[in-house]
């Protein structure tokens, strides 16, 4: 029988804690997690390039929808207008799109359909920092592949890792956050490698900014590979983060099993009616993800005249692998005013921002390459 004192509330400075309580039982893998940390908020004077969000501010066309749109009634939880929408767009049915309150929900249904104790999930790393948690959050295995020495997919030491307990194989392409692609011909080797019973996820968040013609684009390939899953966002190219949609494309038996595991309405209407208009505006979207696409290979190129060994980007950011350093590097960005994204002990992702932002972004990362460079010396 549990006693008054077990649940006597203390005040402090933290809020309300529970005083000589038993500890709830909480599963091992899950208490052990690190939780999912956004991307630090900026000062004032600082730009936030943390979080790859689009600096722009929405079209009006998109303000319009989202000002009409009802809040005091629960969205359609099926989202039927914005996947027939999608449908259209594809030449797919809506039974094969699935949307979801962002691409990385659509993810972990998928992980949380497919795969659970026992089983394993294989991905890239460093990839997508969410991964680990949506396999551990279904009770699976993660495995990962180290990626190349070129900050690659290593897609052949990637198919050698799928055995018979593997339900679940991640390609990200590009890749957060090496913003390396994987090409057209190496995406059709790996799936001959790839059994049929086992789920390709093809996370393909940042594809609108690609510019490289030999990258896959998965739903051309739809028709040729049934265990193949697309996953696209509104939050990156369309500039509705704050919104939450992404979809996903794919067989319906499939997407049908990630809707089982759905929060019944978690894509509200303003996001469903947002997502419509930007699909119906998508070319004047798209010239502003072409005037982004230029900025980073601006940014780019300045690095590596700085001397920087970084991979070509393909997102909407760029990655510079700092290694030990990596939390001094973030400073020095922070204290020239650019709030970066530290990954570890690997890197720092930078997302591509304000025009304004640029000239605190080199000198930051002018300062960093020195040290690494002393550092090698």
């Amino acid at each position: 029988m549990v006693t008054t004192m077990h649940w006597r509330l203390a005040r402090s400075q933290l809020g309300l804690v529970l005083v000589n309580a038993p500890r709830v039982r909480l599963r091992p893998e899950i208490e052990g997690m690190q939780p999912y940390r956004q991307g630090k908020a900026a000062a004032e004077d600082a730009f936030k390039l943390s979080s790859n969000e689009n600096p722009f501010e929405p079209i009006p066309a998109v303000l319009e929808a989202i000002a009409s749109s009802s809040v005091n009634r629960y969205p359609d939880g099926s989202a039927i207008a914005l996947r027939t929408a999608l449908a259209d767009h594809y030449a797919l049915t809506p039974e094969n799109v699935h949307v979801g309150a962002g691409s990385a929900s659509i993810l972990s249904q998928l992980i949380t359909a497919a795969a659970g104790p026992g089983d394993e999930v294989v991905y890239s790393w460093r990839s997508f920092e969410a991964y680990p948690g949506f396999v551990a959050v279904a009770g699976a295995t993660s495995v990962q592949v180290p990626n190349t020495a070129d900050h690659r997919h290593n897609l052949d030491a990637m198919a050698d890792a799928v055995t018979d307990r593997t339900r679940v194989v991640i390609v990200c392409s590009p890749n957060n956050p090496t913003g390396s692609v994987v090409t057209a011909d190496e995406f059709t080797a790996f799936m001959a490698q790839i059994p049929e019973t086992v789920l390709v996820l093809l996370d393909e968040a940042y594809i609108e900014f690609v510019t490289d013609d030999t990258a896959v684009r998965g739903p051309q390939l739809l028709a040729h590979y049934p265990n193949l899953v697309v996953l696209r966002t509104f939050s990156k190219a369309y500039g509705l983060a704050g919104l939450r949609v992404g979809y996903a494309l794919g067989a319906e038996y499939v997407l049908d099993a990630a809707r089982a595991t759905t929060i019944p309405l978690s894509v509200i209407e303003p996001a469903q009616r947002a997502a419509i208009v930007s699909i119906e505006h998508q070319a004047e979207l798209l010239e502003r993800v072409a005037g982004l696409s230029v900025l980073r290979d601006t940014i780019w190129a300045a690095l590596v005249e700085q001397g920087w060994d970084v991979p070509k980007p393909h997102g909407n950011f760029v990655w510079l692998p700092t290694g030990d350093i990596t939390a001094w590097a973030a400073d020095v960005f922070s204290d020239n005013g650019i709030v970066v994204r530290a990954l570890g002990t690997d890197g720092v992702r930078i997302s591509i921002g304000e025009h304004e932002s640029v000239e605190k972004l080199l000198k930051a990362s002018e300062e960093v390459v020195r040290k690494l460079r002393t550092a090698e010396g």
